[in-house]
């Protein structure tokens, strides 16, 4: 297991949001995935660790899981940054990153990449593939690597429970095709690593998600 990647939590901000730093072994080089309010204690996890952000990955654009980016480039500098096509724009606009809902409205630099559902990306030598998981916003995703069998689902998945589907940008049938035909379909020893809570298992959540159970 020692060869696999390594997915190291933290839990940021008012919202409690799981922001993950993703290591892979035979480089320095790390991804962020997602970027939460008061990310400074990841920051000094990835110096203290000598690790080096090669990229900074969304699982969607909600402002919880965006408003560290611009700490994360006056820190590290400019890297590569990847958002699902559907969400271009959105980090930039306080009413498409619902922060405008809160009063606090925030505005970052936006991606440079932009992601498609199917798509492969490396870090080191492993191989993670985009899903395109929308409903609870239009561009989430969730970033597998199945050779260890874990995922970064964002917002789509949690222990227990699902994201939000009241949003101005859900759609509740599309978390329904997300949910039913598209993460169902992971394998039940999938370790999964939500946006918020703990980690859980597609075969945990299969068994006793009341949302999975003949639907909602």
């Amino acid at each position: 297991m020692d060869q696999q990647p390594r997915i190291h939590t933290f839990v940021l901000g008012d919202y409690q949001t799981n922001c993950y730093v993703v290591a892979a072994p035979g480089t320095n080089d790390c991804w962020i995935v997602d970027c939460g309010q008061r990310p400074r204690e990841m920051f000094d996890f990835i110096e203290k660790e000598g690790l080096k952000p090669a990229a900074l990955l969304l699982t969607h654009t909600h402002v919880d899981h965006i408003a560290g980016i611009d700490l994360a480039i006056a820190r590290f500098g400019r890297m590569p940054m990847y958002v699902h096509e559907a969400e271009a724009g959105f980090c930039s606009d306080p009413m498409l990153n619902l922060s405008a809902l809160t009063g606090m409205p925030v505005s970052v630099t936006e991606p440079d990449h932009q992601l498609k559902d199917g798509q492969r990306l490396m870090l080191g030598a492993s191989e993670w593939r985009v899903l395109h998981t929308p409903g609870h916003s239009p561009g989430g995703v969730c970033f597998i690597h199945d050779e260890s069998k874990q995922a970064l689902v964002g917002d789509a998945l949690f222990a227990g429970s699902i994201g939000r589907v009241d949003f101005p940008t859900s759609d509740p049938e599309e978390m329904r095709t997300t949910l039913f035909e598209k993460l169902m379909a992971l394998p039940d020893d999938m370790m999964i690593y939500p946006g918020h809570g703990p980690r859980t298992t597609i075969g945990a959540e299969r068994k006793s998600n009341p949302f999975l159970q003949g639907g909602w």
